[in-house]
C-alpha cells in the first residue's frame, strides 16, 4: 500500500504504525498518525500520514517541514501552503497573529507597519529585549525565519494609508487588520472592501483591559468582513492593553483565517 512518511510516499508492505517505525527508526521515536500522536499500535492504510519523529535530533532539511506539520489534519498543509495573508499592523494583535500563521504553515505573509519596537511593547506583543529599536517588519521576519523557514515572508516599512491599500495588498487572499486607533482601523477596512473586492477582511475591535475572556467572539457583520473583539472595550486611559486578552483576540483573528483559507466562511 502508499503511505506517506516524513513527507516521502512510500510503496509498504507493513500492516500497523509500529511496524513501520521499527523498520524505519526505534521504540522511542513519537509517531504521528493522520495528525494524531499515538502511543498504542494502529492499523495503517492506503494514504494514511505518518511521521516518525526521533527526540533531540535534527531531522533532514527535506524532512522538516514535514514532521513540522505533522499533527496538522492531513490535506490541511497542502491548503494553507498556498494561501497568501497580509497583516497591517504588527503591535499586540498582528505580531502574534504573525507567528500563529507562520507555525501553521501559511505559505506567503506580508508584514506591514512603520514603526520600531520600543519597550512598552514588551507587555504583549512578540518582540524581545534583542528587538529594541529595530523595525517591527525586521524583527518579526527574523523571528518567523526561526519559526518557519519554509515560508515567503515579505516587508513594507510604510504607514498604510487611503493612498496605498490598493497597491500595497492587491493579490492576497485575505487583509488583517490589526491596528490600534479606530479610525486606521475603519479606513483600511472601507478602502479594501472598496477597492479590493475578492479579498477578505479579518479585523479586531475591544480587547482591552482584563474583562472576561469569553465576552471575545468572533462575527460576520457583512460580507468579506469578519470582527474579533469584545467589540466593545477600547484602550483609554486606566485601561490598558495586556498580553491575556489581546493574545485571545488575536488567536480568534488566527483562527479566523486559518478556516477562511480551508474555505470555511462561517464563524
Amino acid at each position: 500500500m502508499k503511505i506517506t512518511v516524513n513527507g516521502k510516499k512510500f510503496e509498504l508492505e507493513c500492516k500497523t504504525a509500529f511496524e513501520l517505525r521499527d523498520q524505519m527508526g526505534n521504540e522511542k521515536d513519537i509517531v504521528i498518525l493522520n495528525g494524531f500522536q499515538i502511543d498504542e499500535d494502529c492499523k495503517v492504510s492506503e494514504d494514511d500520514v505518518l511521521n516518525i519523529i526521533c527526540k533531540g535530533t535534527m531531522p533532514k532539511k527535506d524532512e522538516l517541514e514535514s514532521m513540522m506539520m505533522a499533527r496538522h489534519t492531513p490535506n490541511v498543509h497542502r491548503k494553507l501552503k498556498e494561501g497568501k495573508v497580509a497583516i497591517a499592523g504588527l503591535g499586540g494583535l498582528g505580531s502574534n497573529i504573525a507567528v500563529m500563521l507562520a507555525r501553521i504553515g501559511v505559505g506567503q505573509l506580508l508584514l506591514v507597519d512603520f514603526d520600531v519596537v520600543e519597550p512598552s511593547n514588551l507587555n504583549r506583543q512578540s518582540y524581545y529585549i534583542s528587538h529594541l529599536g529595530m523595525p517591527k517588519t525586521t524583527a518579526l521576519k527574523k523571528q518567523i525565519a526561526e519559526i518557519n523557514p519554509f515560508i515567503k515572508v515579505e516587508t513594507q516599512n510604510v504607514r498604510v494609508t487611503e493612498d496605498n491599500v490598493k497597491e500595497l495588498f492587491s493579490g492576497y487572499d485575505i487583509i488583517c487588520e490589526a491596528f490600534d486607533k479606530a479610525d486606521a482601523k475603519s479606513m483600511l477596512v472601507n478602502v479594501a472592501l472598496e477597492q479590493l473586492t475578492d479579498t477578505k477582511i479579518v479585523s479586531a475591535s475591544g480587547m482591552a483591559g482584563y474583562d472576561s475572556s469569553n465576552l471575545i467572539k468572533t462575527i460576520n457583520p457583512m460580507n468579506r468582513l469578519y470582527m474579533c473583539g469584545d467589540l466593545e472595550n477600547g484602550a483609554r486611559i486606566g485601561k490598558g492593553l495586556m498580553a491575556p486578552r489581546v493574545q485571545i483576540c488575536a488567536g480568534h483573528q488566527a483562527n479566523m483565517i486559518l478556516r477562511l483559507l480551508l474555505g470555511i466562511n462561517d464563524v
